[in-house]
């Protein structure tokens, strides 16, 4: 919230965090409106919103290592 209250955009936020666009807007049309809340109706915490940025992260990592391993076992088949 601060990244898109500072003046960023939410597109540029969101690729800062790590968090889909749709989403950070979501956060932050809820935010104005005063209805950001968790999955069990508590206020969002910071920390909250660190863990899904996190995870976000961690799937994209996870993607990027599984094309790299598909992609070199594909070049060693090729040079065998």
């Amino acid at each position: 919230m601060r990244l898109v209250h500072g003046g960023q955009s939410i597109a540029a936020a969101a690729r800062t965090l790590g968090v889909v666009e749709q989403t950070l807007f979501n956060w932050v049309k809820a935010d104005r409106l005063g209805k950001l809340t968790g999955a069990d109706s508590k206020a969002v915490s910071a920390e909250q919103m660190e863990i899904s940025r996190l995870r976000a992260e961690l799937a994209r990592v996870k993607m990027g290592r599984d094309i790299l391993g598909k992609a070199t076992a594909y070049c060693a088949k090729a040079q065998s």
